[in-house]
């Protein structure tokens, strides 16, 4: 029986779900450029979606295969930070000079929140997203480890580590809106959906990240 990740390395391979998938979790009204524009104008960075097992299910058949046996560590971001503080994120950063996105994603975990390089097996990357108001094109990477991290935080760059379950992340309950004040222009009040997890909201370019690879996750289910 193929794991998750085996099949979830099968999917990247193919056509992805792309904007449309990510756009779900955009907010309302949209007032930046429009997916298709020019991006070559935007700073390169990247990020690691990591997947890990809850426990001991990478060795078990029976349940490797399903969503309730693995995580993925998001960040609370460090209210030492100069931008986005408090915001639940996926750790990552820029992307250096002659790096890949695959190293880079795998660099920042590491300083942020301790995974080790070497412990990643790269599955495959999720559509780019742009972010517009900080001038990046956010490249997410996925990965996963046959065991949980020996986590250790940065504390000058996360206050706290979530561990979500991916059966959290797909539940049908778990994506709410708000409204939130727009702190560039034009100003005024957007509309701004976000996932809810146990208390912490994930919004913005993380959770278009996460949108697309529940689309992802749904098709798996179905297979």
């Amino acid at each position: 029986m193929d794991t998750l990740p085996d099949r979830l390395r099968q999917r990247l391979a193919g056509p992805l779900p792309g904007p449309e998938a990510q756009l779900r979790l955009a907010p309302r009204p949209r007032t930046e450029p429009e997916p298709g524009d020019d991006h070559s104008v935007l700073r390169a960075a990247a990020a690691l979606l990591l997947i890990y097992p809850a426990d001991d299910a990478a060795q078990d058949p029976a349940r490797s295969a399903s969503h309730d046996a693995w995580r993925i560590p998001l960040t609370v971001r460090s209210a030492a930070l100069r931008s986005h503080t408090g915001q639940v994120s996926l750790p990552g950063g820029r992307v250096d000079a002659g790096e890949s996105f695959e190293a880079a994603a795998l660099r920042e975990a590491h300083e942020e929140i301790g995974v080790e390089p070497a412990d990643v097996e790269i599955l495959g990357r999720l559509t780019p997203v742009p972010i517009w108001v900080s001038r990046h094109l956010l490249h997410p990477v996925v990965g996963v480890a046959r065991a949980r991290p020996e986590f250790r935080l940065h504390a000058g760059e996360v206050d706290r580590l979530i561990e979500l379950p991916l059966e959290t992340l797909v539940a049908p309950d778990v994506v709410r809106w708000e409204q939130r004040a727009r702190s560039y222009p034009p100003l005024g009040v957007m509309d701004v959906p976000y996932f809810d997890l146990a208390g912490a909201r994930c919004w913005g370019a993380t959770a278009m990240v996460l949108a697309e690879l529940v689309v992802l996750l749904g098709d798996l289910h179905g297979a």
